[in-house]
């Protein structure tokens, strides 16, 4: 699942219209071809292109994200005006420098066109403004991101086929019929590339993940957030692992994947997989009380999910209205052996997500 919905669903924050259904339509059988669906589906109403990884250079290890999402505005779809605001295209993006305990992040939003935000339908060639996010003619993912106070030139090169989540790229996020997504994963990305921290330039090797979902789907009423991660295991597996929560904490669905190294993909079903919280942390800046180490059993493993650093909180209430964590994790075995490193995701701590 990746999150990145939720600050989507926050658009009301900014006074913008939504207008969209009380319920969303059931989406029909994924029929997903490349490169046609790398790039972006305006029909549908959110879309997002997150990539997340470890990058390491000599002794430093930072984590970095960046994400594109698009947004369709119902409510202006049938206006004549070159101005009016039919798609919204959000970028945020992230480096957690782990020595540095820090976590620096950024933020751009825009409406499509005027040569400011774009986001092509034939493959993969976003822009919004400075940052761009696009695959070069070698298939390689590129991202060109300049922040405040960090910047990065990534290039992921694919060394496994694309997981298509659930079922062939059709993926249930919920109890209702509507609660569906088309997404699909490219994990175990090899990175190259160079980034910059406060002035301090690194050049950096790494792996990555890439999540592309877009769907009309919207979170179901009894969820107030949800706990996700996305896993390059050292052995070139690929994990993915969600829930979503009721206010109890309660898990309401859940569902995932595992893919071995060469093998098949396993697709979790609901109540297959359980997360169970360790240790928490409190934000000093949101008071948002953050599960920061999980046990996480899956029909793959139980596994052992720990953020590198405690505070990689994200507060985009600037822009968005949004309060998530976001960020690097180390992920180790029943065996208590280190399996992988990758992101973890939680929502709806800060407070409960709004439509």
């Amino acid at each position: 699942m990746t999150t990145r919905r939720h600050l989507l669903r926050s658009l009301p924050a900014l006074g913008l219209p939504l207008g969209f259904a009380q319920w969303a339509r059931a989406l029909p059988p994924a029929h997903i071809a490349f490169p046609r669906d790398h790039g972006a589906h305006p029909g549908l109403r959110t879309e997002w292109w997150y990539m997340t990884g470890r990058l390491t250079s000599g002794s430093r290890e930072f984590g970095f994200q960046v994400t594109f999402f698009r947004r369709r505005v119902d409510g202006t779809q049938g206006m004549r005006s070159r101005f009016a605001a039919k798609q919204l295209i959000f970028a945020h993006a992230a480096i957690t420098d782990v020595e540095g305990k820090a976590l620096l992040h950024d933020q751009r939003i825009a409406r499509e066109g005027f040569d400011v935000a774009t986001a092509a339908e034939d493959d993969l060639r976003l822009r919004l403004r400075d940052w761009t996010f696009e695959r070069s003619t070698n298939g390689d993912y590129v991202a060109h991101v300049a922040g405040s106070s960090f910047h990065f030139e990534l290039h992921c090169a694919p060394t496994q086929d694309v997981l298509l989540q659930g079922d062939h790229g059709l993926s249930r996020k919920g109890p209702q019929p509507g609660e569906t997504s088309y997404y699909y994963s490219d994990p175990q990305l090899a990175v190259t590339g160079s980034i910059a921290v406060r002035g301090k330039r690194f050049d950096v090797t790494g792996r990555a993940w890439l999540d592309h979902e877009w769907s009309d789907e919207i979170l179901d009423p009894a969820a107030v957030g949800w706990d996700w991660i996305g896993m390059n295991l050292d052995d070139g597996s690929a994990l993915t692992a969600f829930r979503l929560r009721r206010p109890d904490g309660s898990t309401l669905w859940d569902g995932g994947s595992f893919r071995a190294r060469g093998g098949s993909t396993y697709v979790f079903s609901p109540g297959e997989v359980i997360f169970s919280p360790r240790r928490r942390w409190a934000s000093p800046l949101t008071q948002a009380n953050y599960p920061v180490d999980w046990l996480v059993r899956t029909p793959a493993d139980f596994y052992t999910v720990s953020a590198v650093i405690d505070n990689q909180e994200l507060d985009s209430r600037a822009s968005t209205g949004a309060v998530y964590w976001e960020g690097l994790a180390r992920l180790v075995d029943s065996n208590g052996r280190q399996a992988g490193t990758g992101y973890l995701e939680m929502t709806g701590y800060a407070q409960r997500l709004r439509i």
